[in-house]
């Protein structure tokens, strides 16, 4: 199906992002696999590559959710999220932009508190872009307090939404069903078809919305493969699949959806959220070195070492050809500062590929 026109699906829409984000071929990453690659052709989708805030996936469902806002007369939008929240940060940036306030909820939901993760990374940024911050225990329901705050504001005047997190309502989602139009249209230019598309699984909402998108498309939603960085494997599927009905609703798609269970693999997760792993490690080491591309610590790179290890495995069939979502969040690499230090492969040099 041709598409050269990307949908709104009716609902009010704030552009945030530059343009269509670019493909690029991983060539030196797919080298570095060898025989164990089996011919695979690594592509990625730079969606890290926004001008705004740093960049990030998170742009594409603001997109909706403040198009609403404005289109709704809100003044003052509260989120919430880890303390390195990326989908933070790109909030504080987006209402920067369009003047208004913001105010985050945040909860210490990894176990950490030095310095780099306590003052680094996203949480400077949100000071630059002059948001106001809320910081709470990890076992604080952060939504509960966004909704008092609230309340608090609209008593005194103000017009607020709250915004829960990863943005990944069924609006939000919009922006990645969006994407799997931009990616459709990629397609066609480049006269290729990617049999995998591959991202991280955090809130859910970039897998459902790409997968709503592939439902619209009428072309296989089982094409996205999400690994999970958030919620243990069986909770993230779940959620995703409620989110995948709710973004068709959202859509307006009536008529036969098809049955059936989206990809999500648990198994990279490793000890908890935002808790690195040393296959993650190797992995946003790995991409750096060999394409001098950025992954994040918490997300797409959990996402890639589950899909080189996948690679290695012989878990994709030879000849495939992989596009893998590059989600943004390489701010919150120097609030991992101390993972990534020398000292921690044992000597000056970067750790090893694998095998």
């Amino acid at each position: 199906m041709p598409v050269h026109r990307l949908p709104t699906f009716g609902h009010p829409h704030q552009p945030l992002l530059d343009g269509v984000t670019p493909i690029q071929r991983l060539a030196r990453l797919e080298d570095s696999l060898g025989r164990a690659g089996r011919g695979i052709e690594i592509h990625v989708k730079r969606d890290d590559h926004m001008s705004l805030g740093g960049g990030g996936n998170k742009l594409r469902k603001l997109e909706f959710l403040l198009g609403r806002a404005r289109a709704e007369g809100v003044d003052t939008v509260i989120t919430v999220g880890g303390l390195q929240s990326n989908h933070a940060r790109l909030t504080a940036a987006a209402c920067a932009r369009l003047g208004l306030a913001c105010e985050l909820v945040l909860t210490r939901v990894v176990p950490r508190a030095d310095p780099d993760y306590e003052t680094s990374g996203n949480i400077l940024l949100n000071r630059l872009f002059d948001a106001r911050i809320q910081i709470h225990a990890g076992d604080v329901d952060a939504l509960e307090e966004a909704w008092t705050r609230a309340e608090a504001l609209e008593a005194r005047g103000r017009c607020v939404l709250v915004v829960p997190t990863g943005g990944s309502t069924a609006l939000g989602c919009l922006g990645y069903a969006r994407c799997a139009y931009e990616i459709a249209t990629q397609e066609e230019k480049f006269g290729i078809t990617f049999d995998t598309l591959v991202t991280a699984n955090g809130s859910g909402g970039t897998h459902a919305g790409l997968a709503a998108g592939m439902v619209a498309l009428r072309r296989d939603p089982s094409r996205v493969l999400s690994y999970a960085v958030l919620a243990e494997e069986s909770d993230a599927r779940l959620h995703t699949t409620e989110l995948i009905a709710q973004t068709l609703d959202a859509m307006g798609v009536v008529g036969d959806r098809g049955v059936f269970c989206p990809l999500v693999d648990g198994r990279h997760r490793g000890p908890g959220y935002g808790m690195p792993t040393p296959a993650m490690i190797d992995a946003v080491a790995r991409v750096a070195r060999l394409e001098g591309l950025l992954l994040d610590p918490v997300y797409s790179g959990k996402a890639m070492a589950g899909l080189l290890a996948d690679i290695t495995a012989g878990r994709f069939e030879p000849g495939q050809r992989v596009l893998f979502l590059a989600t943004g969040g390489a701010p919150g690499l120097y609030a991992y500062r101390s993972v990534f230090s020398p000292g921690e492969w044992g000597d000056a040099q970067a750790p090893p590929a694998s095998p």
